[in-house]
């Protein structure tokens, strides 16, 4: 695979943030393409004449897009603009919901996180002692975190739509009530079938029935403006692909640190993560789907589970493209990663409350013990050994779910 993220004439603005000179955000482009490969905006199927677009026509949109949302929110008292002019530190920082949603903190009974947190015993008090003693102090048992990808449609399955409801806040409400710990929201009409409307509205409807969900505005973001429609919109952060970003990639991670914008890092290939681990990235997602090849590739999150620190390190990484089936899952886990992302599978499918259930109703080894060969064994949440796999078993509330 070539790894091929190279941005144009990136600049500074008077904000701090990047412009690029000519355009309205950077470009990616291959140098040079592979075999084969077209090299103009969009994509023609075998059977037939429609043009889909890749992420290089969607690239080129956006930054069109971008000049007209800047032109219409340049004035400095514009809250858009605000949102992205004000520097927030100390107790205006908001709390980081994503990563504790991502991490399922506040389900751990001595975090602070959790309302009802319990004083450690002197038994555990001791252990805890041991284990730093010997190096393992967050060699702890885990628990995975269950993500959502809600969109009509993908710029990975041109011409397919995945499914039609009229507003994401509905799904997105289902979904955290199914028990997802977090939901990205498509705002891109062109890609993904959403708009900014819907943030706000799906927003709010988790804001409603979950006080710990984490609601992402999903983006090809290429202009820092798009940072400042996710914090209006009251996301609790934002999407940022490796492959679009390329060198600005830091840039745009000190902006939205800066304004109080959590961040996740879409990255495909090695040099992708490591670019995103040198900019110090906290949240960062493995995709099996190679934007710039158009191609997916199975084990591609599962070969670079090795580059992220063990278990309750400071990078917080999950997997997600193409990810249909839940022992797939669960082997995704079980070598580290701290949450999976389903899109499609989980989009108007039945299926979905077993997904969930089998992402979430279950405790994890420590990272440090995925090479012991133990992958295919499952623990309850109170850390029991159980005797077969949790996937497709049927409770009384499922209904007709599994039929």
């Amino acid at each position: 695979m070539a790894l091929n993220f190279l941005v144009a004439g990136i600049g500074m603005n008077p904000v701090g943030a990047f412009q690029p000179s000519g355009s309205s955000a950077s470009r990616i482009n291959r140098n040079p393409p592979p075999p084969g490969t077209a090299t103009r905006t969009a994509t023609r199927t075998a059977t037939s004449t429609t043009l889909f677009e890749d992420i290089h026509g969607a690239v080129y949109r956006k930054e069109h897009e971008m000049k007209q949302v800047n032109q219409q929110h340049s004035s400095l008292s514009d809250p858009i603009r605000m949102a992205i002019g004000y520097v927030l530190e100390g107790e205006d920082m908001p709390p980081l919901k994503l990563a504790k949603a991502l991490r399922r903190t506040y389900e751990d009974q001595s975090s602070l996180d959790n309302p009802d947190v319990k004083e450690k015993t002197q038994d555990k008090l001791d252990r805890d002692q041991k284990l730093l003693e010997y190096g393992m102090a967050d060699a702890v048992m885990r628990r995975g975190s269950f993500i959502v990808d809600i969109k009509r449609k993908s710029l990975s399955r041109p011409g397919e739509i995945f499914a039609r409801y009229d507003d994401a806040s509905m799904v997105a409400e289902a979904m955290v009530g199914l028990g997802a710990d977090v939901v990205f929201v498509n705002v891109d009409y062109a890609s993904y079938g959403g708009d900014i409307t819907e943030l706000r509205s799906a927003v709010k409807a988790v804001r409603r029935i979950s006080k710990t969900a984490a609601v992402v505005m999903k983006d090809i973001v290429v202009d820092e403006i798009q940072l400042g429609l996710a914090k209006d919109a009251g996301a609790d952060g934002v999407v940022l692909i490796a492959s679009v970003l390329g060198p600005a990639l830091t840039n745009f991670l000190d902006l939205a640190t800066t304004i109080g914008l959590e961040t996740i890092v879409e990255c495909h290939t090695r040099n992708e993560v490591q670019a995103a681990l040198d900019a110090l990235a906290q949240n960062i997602m493995v995709s099996n789907y190679d934007r710039l090849q158009q191609r997916y590739y199975p084990d591609q999150a599962y070969k670079l589970a090795g580059m992220f620190p063990g278990s309750g390190g400071p990078i917080i990484c999950i997997a997600g493209g193409g990810l249909d089936d839940t022992e797939e899952m669960k082997r995704l886990l079980a070598v580290g990663y701290d949450g999976v992302i389903v899109g499609k599978a989980a989009m108007g499918s039945a299926r979905a409350p077993e997904f969930i259930r089998g992402v979430r109703d279950r405790t994890l080894l420590p990272a440090e013990f995925s090479q012991w060969g133990l992958e295919h064994a499952e623990f309850d949440m109170d850390g029991n050994l159980m005797p077969g796999t949790k996937s497709d078993v049927p409770t009384p509330d499922d209904g007709d779910s599994f039929m």
